[in-house]
């Protein structure tokens, strides 16, 4: 190996490594967004190394895929062939990212990384494609950028394809297409219950609420994918009266409980601090609890010691509980001690 694919090599899987980080990290409750802002530096700046490299790094990136493939290592690739526009790498790319183990969320971090001039011919073509997985990354790509494909967005969401339907509801949401809100109306009676949910989620960000929220109500208290998502909606959309008596509720519910104390979290309330402290010592919400520390106070990131990712360090209670499972738990009497000194509580 020379010199040259040595630093191309190395420049590849920091990258694939940082990307999957940033990735991970971003889908965390609640994001560490200062975090990511500063790993997406460091990607950048690895990313320009590929860059200069030119298309003699495309076989360094297509082997890196192959010795171990994953989330970032396709994130990389798909980069590659994107940045220098080729057509068979592109198209490589693609059919890799289809039968992906982890799915093509590297294909379409690569696709929302790139400046919308740099894949507009792509995404233009895909969208109106036969194939319904291209279709997913063309309107995907649209979904990044903020991108309104007009009235091809109608056939979307009409699309055979349940993905393609998902992130087309998605988008209308994030373009505000109130025009469409008879259409998005309609995928409440989808026999999809993810689709189910994405139009309820997406009424809801138009602010037409009501014919959604209690498909939104029944995907928190069945802990249903999406729940967190839909839970923040629920507190959105609903008068602060209601939304409590609500979460009332689910406190009162075992299987719904962390949910309640999450939900409190996103009120925006400091005063509850001493009552999540409390929560903490419970191993069913601890979990919450911590996520919504973190939402009301994000300036605990910054002390460290106030959670942990061994069970067994928070108590025998959490050990029994959590058994082999992997959880981030906050530390109950540390976070206590952290809120007596920066005077939070007595």
């Amino acid at each position: 190996m020379t010199v040259l694919e040595n630093i191309v090599g190395e420049h590849a899987e920091r990258s694939a490594a940082l990307w999957a980080q940033r990735d991970s990290l971003a889908l965390d409750d609640p994001p560490d967004l200062e975090t990511v802002r500063a790993i997406d530096d460091r990607l950048e700046i690895n990313l320009d190394g590929l860059r200069a490299a030119g298309l003699a790094a495309w076989p360094c990136v297509l082997a890196l895929d192959e010795e171990a493939p994953g989330k970032g290592e396709l994130f990389v690739m798909a980069w590659t062939a994107l940045e220098f526009e080729t057509a068979d790498h592109v198209a490589k790319v693609v059919e890799i990212g289809r039968t992906a183990i982890d799915g093509p969320g590297g294909l379409l971090g690569a696709l929302a990384w790139h400046e919308p001039r740099k894949i507009a011919a792509w995404a233009r073509t895909w969208i109106d494609e036969g194939d319904s997985f291209k279709r997913l990354l063309g309107m995907s790509a649209c979904l990044a950028h903020g991108v309104d494909p007009k009235q091809v967005l109608l056939q979307r969401l009409r699309d055979p394809d349940t993905s393609v339907r998902i992130v087309s509801l998605r988008l209308a949401a994030k373009l505000r297409r109130a025009d469409l809100t008879a259409e998005i109306a309609n995928a409440l009676t989808d026999e999809d219950q993810q689709v189910r949910f994405w139009a309820a989620w997406t009424l809801n960000e138009l602010g037409q609420s009501g014919p959604g929220l209690a498909e939104l109500r029944r995907t928190v208290e069945r802990d249903d994918l999406n729940a967190v998502v839909a839970l923040r909606a629920v507190v959105k959309a609903t008068p602060v009266k209601e939304v409590r008596s609500w979460i009332g509720t689910l406190l009162r519910l075992p299987q719904s409980a962390a949910f309640g104390v999450r939900a409190a979290g996103m009120l925006g309330d400091r005063a509850i601090l001493p009552w999540l402290i409390e929560q903490m010592g419970d191993p069913a919400v601890a979990v919450a609890a911590g996520a919504s520390l973190l939402e009301l106070f994000p300036e605990a990131r910054l002390a460290g010691d106030l959670f942990t990712n061994d069970p067994d360090a928070a108590g025998t209670h959490f050990t029994e509980y959590f058994g082999d499972r992997i959880a981030r738990v906050p530390l109950k009497d540390g976070v206590l001690k952290w809120a007596r000194r920066q005077g939070y509580v007595q």
